[in-house]
């Protein structure tokens, strides 16, 4: 008897419950991995996530081989592919964990229909997220919207299952089947090799998931909740990356946290805001091409300044923390969250660009964009999302600087010039005052259409 079992953004050995069933059956295992940019509707990772990808798999394909198995590689649509590497490895049964977003889960139905038609067992597990986005429902049967609620109701469930031990061994056939060359993917940048800041950034991998989550916890989680939103305080996690390629499960963050004896609770809260965001996704697929809040489809977007775009994606607007958070962004394939709120609503709200322009950029170069976060986030800041507040919540970035960085340490790191005065400064693309009533202007438009409706 031989198990596949199906990777994906589930890059680790702990706490991985379709390898887990995997091994409890008898006979050996295979691990496949599937670079699928060709299925419809699948999304295509960024740079900076291919990137983090190339080197996960690199530190996945270790840890597998040191237990006595092979990490298969294969490229092409999943529903094809899947099912042939069943086939010629003689498998008996197809193991993995579940995904979230709309054309993901048909594919996912599809490959399990070809299986079981073939007479190959296929079961799916859950081991991404802490809440399967089903069982969480308001009074009235729904999906949440607003998220103090729906976190409440998920503090009301039992609590999130003990993390699965990591397996000793991993038994592969005797003969493997062929594997593609991670190499050959060209997942890496090379002409130019951009991705200089990414090394020095980041560990991909597993181990130094754990790591991060170990020195989070011992040396930073008890100044989370009073620095947190400070980008030069160093105190947050830096867990996302990690748990977007699933090289650390939230199932593993919420256990280990809660045993730290510390005060977690405004961490474990931020896990619920990553919850929410793939909650959300599941029940609204489209969520990185529509407006959540179908009124904003009102919204009077002005021809598209592609050069305001360009400055604000160089870090070029004339404005300090706004030009510090996009450097930032470049050079480590991360931004500060706090920085990242202010971007992205100087974007939407200053220089009047659809938020979906911002998200494309956010997707291209952040090491921990993913299909559920990134667009969520990007519609919470423009008004359009779920847990919207009203229309006129625009972030000053002259205020949140003097707030959030009043020493100047994190503009005096990705924008030095800001400091030291220099004369070559960039003029400042618009007035911030005159672009936040234009922004408030404009979404009455929005309300006043909306009323029409109604």
């Amino acid at each position: 008897m031989t198990t596949l079992v199906w990777f994906r953004d589930d890059l680790r050995l702990a706490d991985h419950p379709a390898l887990r069933a995997a091994l409890e059956k008898e006979g050996p295992v295979i691990c496949l991995y599937v670079l699928d940019e060709e299925s419809a509707g699948v999304r295509s990772l960024g740079g900076a996530a291919r990137w983090w990808l190339h080197h996960s798999l690199e530190a996945l394909a270790d840890r597998v081989q040191d237990r006595g198995g092979t990490l298969v590689l294969r490229r092409g649509p999943a529903a094809d592919v899947v099912p042939e590497v069943a086939d010629a490895a003689g498998a008996d049964a197809v193991f993995w964990n579940r995904r979230y977003g709309g054309a993901e889960r048909e594919v996912d139905s599809s490959v399990k229909d070809t299986l079981r038609q073939a007479g190959i067992e296929a079961h799916s597990f859950a081991g991404s997220l802490l809440f399967e986005p089903w069982t969480i429902t308001t009074g009235q049967g729904g999906h949440y919207k607003v998220f103090t609620p729906f976190w409440k109701a998920c503090l009301a469930e039992p609590p999130p299952r003990a993390p699965l031990p990591e397996p000793r061994e991993v038994p592969g056939p005797a003969s493997p089947p062929a594997s593609d060359d991670l190499d050959a993917w060209g997942l890496t940048p090379t002409a130019p090799d951009w991705a200089g800041g990414l090394r020095e950034a980041w560990e991909p991998g597993e181990l130094a998931a754990r790591r991060r989550l170990r020195d989070f916890l011992e040396q930073d989680v008890d100044e989370y909740d009073r620095a947190r939103d400070e980008p030069a305080a160093g105190t947050t996690s830096l867990l996302s990356p990690h748990l977007r390629f699933g090289e650390i499960s939230p199932y593993t963050v919420w256990h280990e946290a809660v045993s730290s004896g510390r005060d977690v609770g405004g961490f474990l809260s931020e896990i619920g805001w990553r919850e929410f965001a793939w909650h959300t996704l599941y029940h609204f697929p489209a969520l990185a091409r529509e407006n959540l809040n179908a009124r904003f489809d009102a919204f009077p977007w002005p021809e598209l300044n592609e050069d305001h775009l360009r400055f604000w994606q160089q870090g070029r607007t004339g404005v300090a923390l706004v030009d510090a958070g996009m450097r930032e962004l470049w050079e480590t394939g991360t931004m500060h969250n706090r920085v990242r709120m202010v971007v992205a609503s100087y974007l939407v709200k200053n220089l009047m660009i659809d938020w979906r322009h911002g998200e494309e950029w956010f997707w291209d170069t952040l090491v921990d964009a993913d299909e559920a976060s990134n667009p969520f986030n990007w519609q919470w800041v423009a008004g359009s999302g779920a847990d919207a507040a009203p229309y006129f919540r625009i972030f000053n970035p002259e205020t949140q600087a003097k707030k959030f960085d009043p020493q100047h340490q994190y503009v005096g790191r990705w924008a030095p010039e800001y400091v030291s005065g220099d004369e070559l400064l960039p003029e400042p693309l618009v007035d911030l005052r005159a672009s936040r009533q234009q922004a408030l202007d404009a979404y009455e438009e929005v309300k006043g259409a909306s009323n029409e409706r109604g």
